[in-house]
């Protein structure tokens, strides 16, 4: 196979979308599934998984926060107890009718997602005062009917989640969770994988089915286009009232309690590889990385072939222990620079060249991926050299996604300079009155939507409607999304 068949064939600013895709597939973090509109995660990309799941889980535990497991069939009769939030759903849901050739009566979905099952339950657990705060995260798949259009990570009909459940005495109380696990987002998107966010609410158009109002954090991609990186609900009593979920307080009077719901899917991967990948793959944050660093033996012609493998185990039991994820690439009958290929294609975020003179001068040539800047570090003491380096490419990959994003973000202080900001991408922030038909007239128009009404600077005023030059309520952030 040519290096042209293995890496990537295209560029990132001439086919933003193949080049996405391959990516994804020739990086080996996924692949398609037999079945249209699935995925398969690959170890690699369940590796990151497992990293954003495991900093979750130490965060969510912090907020008392514990996880639980929910079934994947949820009868039809359940469902509608809600009907609004259901039918905001209801297309996109997947039935199962029979079970072998017998038909099973009350259809049953394949989760499209948990509220009206989990609160049937609550209904059952709570009973007093003493029950709450219940907070409860579920970590599962959820099925949504997507056939056309569909993008590994961003749109598949079967996708990787965590979606948290949480009931309170006070509305206060569960406010203060929405943006509390708002925050906890946030910092997991920024500090982990690096991708800068706005946070915000979202219209009342563009709010979670259901939910009194809806907190988001947006990110803005390279291709211009927004994309939702997770959202957190206040749900009010508009699911307790329908399902029951009450609790007496001191005085053995029995009131209705207050809900969350939120959650983050496997699109913040997708969101990682389209804000940091290049034209040669996959450029992996180190916080997040399956490996951080790849040690590659550069093995003599003649002689010394034992020497340069003994220094390299050496090396590699040093960083491991020091709990840096390395890997030793010794494959016979590679060259170096496939190895530094395929590695780069792979998005290590550090190589590490061990060979002769290396060791004869005691240092290591070190290369980081994001920059493809060359260095070296010392043989003896590297463990504390390496995870310098490390911490050091996780902020500069953050700060290099911040100024993209600011880049990418105008202003507009009329219809007009909406439509061209909008027209050439990016978050567009202009004055708006609040009014649903303003809005639908912007999306309808421009293609672009309100993706996020900030938090401290949204609120503002927004001087005058970009629309219909009314008083402006707020100054959200406008822009095409997936």
């Amino acid at each position: 196979m040519s290096r042209e068949e293995i890496g990537i064939t295209v560029t990132k600013d001439g086919d933003f979308s193949q080049w996405y895709t391959q990516v994804v597939l020739k990086a080996e973090v996924a692949d398609y599934a037999p079945v249209k509109g699935l995925i398969v995660l690959r170890p690699d990309g369940y590796s990151v998984w497992e990293s954003i799941r495991a900093g979750l889980d130490e965060r969510f535990s912090r907020r008392g926060i514990r996880n639980g497991f929910l079934p994947v069939l949820i009868p039809e009769s359940l469902l509608r107890k809600e009907e609004e939030h259901f039918s905001g759903f209801d297309p996109e849901v997947f039935w199962v009718t029979h079970s072998g050739d017998s038909e099973i009566g009350d259809r049953l979905a394949l989760r499209p997602t948990s509220e009206t099952l989990a609160y049937s339950l609550y209904s059952k657990w709570i009973r007093s005062w003493r029950d709450l705060p219940l907070k409860i995260n579920f970590w599962n798949t959820a099925l949504r009917a997507e056939i056309k259009g569909t993008k590994p990570f961003l749109r598949t009909s079967e996708f990787l989640w965590q979606e948290g459940h949480t009931v309170h005495a006070t509305r206060e109380e569960a406010e203060e969770e929405v943006l509390e696990v708002l925050d906890i987002y946030r910092r997991t998107a920024e500090e982990e994988l690096a991708i800068p966010v706005v946070t915000g609410r979202k219209s009342e158009k563009e709010k979670f089915v259901g939910a009194e109002y809806t907190t988001t954090m947006e990110s803005m991609m390279p291709d211009g286009k927004a994309l939702q990186m997770g959202t957190s609900h206040f749900l009010g009593q508009n699911f307790s009232r329908p399902f029951g979920v009450k609790f007496a307080d001191r005085d053995n009077v029995e009131h209705l309690a207050w809900q969350t719901s939120w959650g983050v899917s496997w699109r913040l991967i997708g969101a990682m590889i389209m804000v940091h990948g290049d034209d040669v793959g996959l450029v992996l944050p180190p916080r997040v990385a399956p490996v951080q660093a790849v040690i590659i033996p550069i093995i003599p012609g003649k002689g010394g072939r034992q020497d340069v493998l003994l220094k390299a185990e050496g090396a590699r039991r040093g960083l491991e222990g020091a709990g840096i994820r390395v890997h030793t690439d010794d494959r016979d009958g590679l060259t170096p620079g496939y190895k530094f290929n395929h590695w780069e294609l792979k998005g290590i975020p550090l190589r590490i060249e061990i060979g002769p003179r290396d060791i004869r001068d005691g240092r290591a040539v070190v290369v980081t991926r994001h920059d493809g800047k060359k260095g070296s570090v010392p043989l003896d003491g590297m463990p504390g050299r390496i995870r310098e380096i490390l911490d050091s490419v996780q902020a500069e990959m953050l700060e290099r996604a911040r100024r993209t994003m600011e880049e990418r973000t105008s202003g507009a202080s009329s219809y007009q300079e909406l439509r061209r900001g909008i027209a050439a991408g990016g978050f567009v922030r202009a004055g708006w009155c609040g009014g649903r038909e303003c809005e639908e007239r912007i999306k309808e128009e421009t293609g672009g939507e309100i993706r996020v009404i900030p938090f401290g600077g949204g609120g503002d005023g927004g001087g005058r409607c970009v629309c219909c030059g009314a008083r402006g309520m707020a100054s959200p952030l406008f822009a095409r999304g997936y």
